[in-house]
């Protein structure tokens, strides 16, 4: 059974002063009014930081997003620039290849004792059976029939073949891979003298005919070949290819040797057609100079 709490009128009385007491003496301090201004302070300032921190946010919000529409800006302008870079690095490198070229066949030119016309491939026949090369200059430039024709490439002179047709303002090369191509030639280093021929293709190695076996001992892989000077149809000592195998047939005295072409036909673009009956006046000027 529970028991009744019951306060007596004195003691309520008392216990009503004893608080109201309190009251009265916290307010004549001041205290009260002191921890209200206090918590209003920090209510405030909390408010504010929380404003200040949401307001910060967003202009850093709106700050990146313009920083990076101005960075894709400075980015694409980089990435045209780099591409313009590219380009004018690309036409340097090719005016630079191209003046070295230049630079080779005008040396030619002026090195090799005879007349001579420079002209452009502007044609070839694919046709296995008659492999000619088609040039840009004719009877106007002064080229006739059975003129030698040759080129250079990379510091290294070769024989390209012989003028076989003639017009006015274009002319028709024989390449020395033509079947019909036949050139008195020499090994360079033993002298030793052969017959150059043609084998019909731009991909199938020459053969070099009439070698006997007893000089098997001293040719090379690599030797170089060169024309011979004689019957007059090409200059001498003009590199026609390089020996890439030799060949012992029990049946023949001469050896079987096929050669590859100084000259890559399928890089070449410009030649020099020769005229063995006339000078050429810049070496001619030269020699009267010394």
């Amino acid at each position: 059974m529970k028991k009744r709490v019951s306060l007596k009128l004195p003691e309520l009385t008392l216990s009503v002063l004893v608080i109201s007491s309190a009251l009265m003496l916290g307010f004549s301090s001041g205290g009260f009014i002191i921890n209200v201004k206090t918590l209003g302070f920090s209510c405030f300032s909390t408010m504010q930081r929380g404003v200040s921190a949401v307001a910060g946010g967003v202009s850093s919000f709106f700050t990146s997003v313009r920083d990076i529409a101005k960075l894709r800006e400075e980015y694409n302008a980089l990435t045209e620039k780099l591409k313009d870079y590219e380009y004018l690095r690309r036409s340097n490198a090719e005016i630079r290849k191209e003046n070295e070229r230049l630079r080779e066949q005008l040396g030619l030119s002026q090195s090799v004792s005879y007349r001579n016309i420079t002209a452009q491939i502007i044609g070839r026949d694919a046709d296995n059976i008659y492999s000619g090369i088609t040039i840009d200059k004719g009877v106007m430039s002064g080229i006739r029939k059975n003129m030698p024709v040759i080129a250079i490439q990379s510091g290294s002179v070769g024989i390209v073949g012989k003028v076989v047709t003639v017009g006015l303002a274009t002319s028709i090369i024989m390449p020395v891979y033509d079947k019909s191509c036949n050139i008195s030639a020499r090994i360079q280093n033993t002298r030793d003298q052969g017959l150059v021929s043609g084998n019909g293709s731009i991909d199938t190695p020459l053969s070099l005919n009439y070698i006997r076996k007893r000089v098997l001992e001293e040719i090379h892989f690599g030797d170089i070949v060169v024309t011979s000077g004689e019957n007059g149809n090409y200059m001498r000592d003009i590199p026609i290819g390089t020996i890439s195998k030799i060949t012992v047939l029990d049946y023949d005295s001469s050896l079987e040797i096929e050669m590859e072409p100084i000259i890559d036909f399928s890089r070449l673009e410009m030649v020099f057609v020769v005229d063995q009956t006339a000078p050429n006046k810049a070496v001619e000027d030269s020699l009267e100079g010394q």
